[in-house]
């Protein structure tokens, strides 16, 4: 017996994501609904040998739905998500809409499952980058609490959507031709270039997306005086996000404790050749569930053996989005 379910943001990048992940995992579904933008409202999608019409998402698309998966931005969730509420269906929101919401669950499978349980008809997934620096830090956490986290991300045009990853392409094939490049899905030249994350700034100096990973990271390991600081920046790589963390533990550990740590942690792998300078990249985590740790090195720095440094690659679209949502729908079944 499958579920009724529909998806809100279909067409978009993490949407279709989504469908790829549903159909590896043989996700077991009754019947399911195509949803998005009256802009792409009619258009035809096959999935599992079946054409399905994509339908617009309206406050009265989800009658008989059990699991609603959203993609289609903070706006909209925020419209129509206690729409699909009050029609009976638990949704899962990949926006930030509710994040830090007190009522709702901000869930990563692999670090909270029990929060799943107090859902009160949502479930919020967490930010791509939250995800991804996190899931290899959180079994290092349980094992000597950590008391700082200093991150810095290298973050694929893929946050930003198809559109963002489309101006990469034609940004790269201008330049090469000698060209000038337009800018439109981000406010700077992506292509062959680095900036500070195209997130709004907050009075603090910081933006939004340093901010995100701060909050809710101490809101997922449930740790309010965790010290986190971070600086999130755009690179010019299509998908899999890449990040620098520079961990403070209560007590001593070693890179070999790190290591055997990690090497029986869900949804993680190591990629840490030290003597052929091998190491996570994001061409390792492109269309790859688990995130990827390498660079596991002492932090000497600080004293007593309690700093370790680590570099991650993770998949935006699939564990920073749209696998985190599966599996939680998984785990609502």
């Amino acid at each position: 017996m499958g579920c009724r379910l529909a998806i809100a943001g279909v067409t978009g990048a993490v949407g279709q994501e989504f469908l790829k992940i549903l159909e590896e995992r043989e996700f077991a579904f009754d019947s399911l609904k195509m949803l998005a933008s009256s802009r792409s409202a009619g258009k035809s999608i096959t999935f599992k040998g079946k054409e399905y019409i994509v339908e617009e998402l309206t406050k009265n698309s989800f009658e008989g739905i059990d699991i609603a998966l959203f993609s289609a931005g903070g706006d909209r969730s925020k419209e129509f998500a206690p729409a699909a509420v009050e029609a009976g269906a638990v949704v899962v929101d990949n926006s930030s809409a509710f994040r830090m919401d007190v009522d709702v669950p901000l869930v990563i499978p692999e670090i909270n499952p029990e929060a799943i349980a107090k859902h009160k008809g949502i479930i919020a997934n967490p930010n791509c980058s939250t995800i991804i620096g996190i899931v290899p830090v959180w079994p290092l956490h349980k094992a000597n609490p950590v008391k700082r986290m200093v991150i810095s991300t290298y973050q694929a045009a893929s946050g930003a959507g198809q559109a963002a990853m489309d101006e990469l392409e034609k940004q790269s094939r201008d330049i090469l031709e000698g060209k000038e490049p337009k800018c439109e899905a981000f406010p700077y030249q992506i292509a062959f270039n680095a900036f500070c994350h195209n997130s709004p700034l907050k009075p603090n100096g910081y933006n939004e997306e340093e901010m995100k990973m701060v909050n809710e990271t101490r809101k997922i390991f449930d740790c309010a005086d965790i010290a986190i600081t971070c600086t999130c920046v755009r690179i010019g790589v299509f998908r899999a996000h890449c990040e620098s963390i520079n961990l403070e533990f209560t007590e001593a550990i070693t890179p070999n404790q790190v290591r055997d740590l990690l090497s029986t942690a869900p949804g993680v792998s190591i990629i840490d050749d030290r003597e052929n300078n091998r190491f996570p990249m994001p061409i390792d985590a492109t269309d790859k569930d688990d995130i990827f740790v390498g660079r596991i090195r002492q932090d000497e720095s600080i004293p007593e053996n309690r700093g370790i440094n680590l570099w991650v690659a993770g998949d935006q679209l699939r564990k920073g989005a749209a696998l985190n949502a599966v599996q939680i729908a998984e785990k609502l079944l």
